[in-house]
């Protein structure tokens, strides 16, 4: 199994604290964000690590992985920085995002499931939300499960009746599961990418969400799947997150969220 980190965001929203530094090489806890992923990753015996990097890249210097670049990264989105490493995605792949933080055993979570398409959802998270937002019920997006398999996904406008569980950003993908994710981007590649017209819930193609992506697999009759957490990992968007994350650590409220 091998996996890639999708790494190539500017940040906007942490303000000072990425002006000259891409998000990813925040340190919480005396390490940068990006290197507590990667050494998770090798903990759980995964050694094959790609990481497609774009803004201020440079500085992002991890040992023993491989790199791309999504040079084109302030006019695109998570979809186009995962297909920069399009060579890599061949047989069973984990795709991360580079914001987040995550347990040991949220990780395994993933690795363990016997999906071909899988999103991990936390499905405990509103505690966490409401700690971490001052508005938190303004900040949701759909992530719908019928039975045991996912049928809408990545809204933002939706109501609280579809955001009972939270989209993590880490998703599992199984050699055929793979095929599918090429195939079905090739398919609407050809299609929008030189249009600016809104695609599903992004703006447009060119600056695809990963969740439509998702969306797209699912539309198209393939098989996306809950992996399920409770707790157990953080993300770091605004300077907000990162600020209070530091001040629970201090005063022990980060145990509540994550052990780490």
């Amino acid at each position: 199994m091998k996996a890639i980190i999708l790494a190539a965001g500017s940040g906007t929203r942490l303000g000072k604290y990425t002006e000259n530094l891409p998000k990813c090489m925040l340190e919480f806890k005396g390490k940068s964000l990006i290197e507590r992923a990667v050494e998770t990753l090798h903990d759980c015996g995964i050694n094959d690590v790609t990481i497609v990097k774009g803004y201020q890249g440079e500085k992002i210097t991890i040992p023993g992985v491989k790199y791309y670049v999504n040079e084109d990264f302030s006019n695109t989105n998570m979809v186009e920085t995962l297909v920069k490493a399009e060579a890599e995605l061949v047989g069973e792949t984990l795709v991360l995002y580079a914001d987040i933080i995550f347990e040991k055993s949220v990780l395994l979570k993933a690795i363990e499931s016997k999906v071909d398409v899988g999103v991990t959802v936390d499905t405990d998270y509103w505690d966490y939300w409401k700690a971490r937002l001052d508005e938190p019920e303004k900040d949701t997006e759909s992530l719908v499960i019928d039975g045991d398999k996912i049928v809408e996904l990545g809204d933002t406008k939706c109501g609280l009746e579809k955001a009972k569980v939270r989209y993590v950003g880490i998703l599992k993908f199984s050699a055929k599961g793979v095929e599918s994710l090429k195939n079905v981007y090739h398919k609407n590649r050809a299609l929008y990418f030189e249009s600016d017209e809104k695609w599903l819930n992004s703006k447009c193609f060119k600056k695809a969400y990963m969740t439509c992506m998702l969306q797209a697999l699912i539309n198209e009759g393939n098989r996306v799947e809950p992996i399920h957490i409770s707790h157990g990992w953080m993300e770091f968007d605004t300077t907000f997150d990162l600020e209070r994350a530091n001040e629970w650590d201090k005063n022990g409220t980060l145990k509540r969220f994550i052990n780490i």
